[in-house]
């Protein structure tokens, strides 16, 4: 009997979704809070943008040399641009893969939270957790509308250099090399837009883990 793929889809969905769970419990066990795990994984989100960064900023500077190309090997030169953009798309599944980690702890968070205010008998303190949980998810989404925000522009730049790489493998002589010349304006742009969209996620981390240590 066949199972329908929906159906599938929602088993592997509702395993995973069980593994974080007993991942979190077993670390609530030994002292480590969904709290602390949130912190440490908006760290890992945010280290990786600034990798990333760096990386996007260096598959840029290997496209402008190869558009720039003024005689050498232009084998070499295609291999080092495709090296890059393997990186750069290395780099973009580790950030998506880190904010899909940070929101998925939050979500278990807020939900362990929301679930703890009916366990009060005193309306006094309930109303005052309930002020400081809407406070704190306030913040955490503004800090995941910025990572959001920066990860949407990571396709563009990456669909340009995929452009650019397929383009020079098959067509690898200096007419195709100097027909790239009006890409380039165009691909930096692109990645200056995603440089400073990182940079304000960066800095959107960074206040977020100061908060939740005050």
């Amino acid at each position: 009997m066949k199972i329908r793929l929906p159906i599938m889809l929602f088993m592997m969905v509702w395993t995973l979704a069980g593994c974080q769970q007993t991942y979190y419990n077993t670390m609530e066990k030994l002292g480590v809070h969904k709290r602390d795990i949130l912190v440490d994984r908006v760290e890992e989100a945010r280290d990786s943008q600034v990798e990333t960064q760096e990386q996007f900023k260096s598959a840029l500077e290997r496209f402008s040399e190869v558009v720039n190309f003024d005689g050498g090997d232009l084998q070499e030169q295609y291999e080092a641009l495709n090296k890059e953009y393997e990186k750069s798309e290395e780099k973009a599944q580790a950030v998506s893969d880190r904010i899909e980690a940070v929101s998925d702890v939050a979500e278990a968070l807020f939900e362990e939270w929301e679930g703890e205010l009916d366990e009060y008998s005193s309306g006094k303190f309930r109303r005052l957790k309930k002020r400081e949980m809407n406070e704190a998810r306030t913040r955490y989404e503004g800090l995941i509308k910025a990572m959001r925000k920066a990860e949407s522009k990571i396709p563009p730049v990456l669909t340009a250099f995929k452009d650019q790489v397929l383009f020079l493998k098959h067509s690898l002589n200096a007419k195709a090399v100097a027909s790239l010349k009006s890409e380039l304006v165009s691909v930096r742009s692109d990645v200056s837009r995603l440089v400073k969209e990182m940079q304000k996620s960066i800095d959107a981390s960074n206040a977020y883990i100061s908060s939740l240590s005050q």
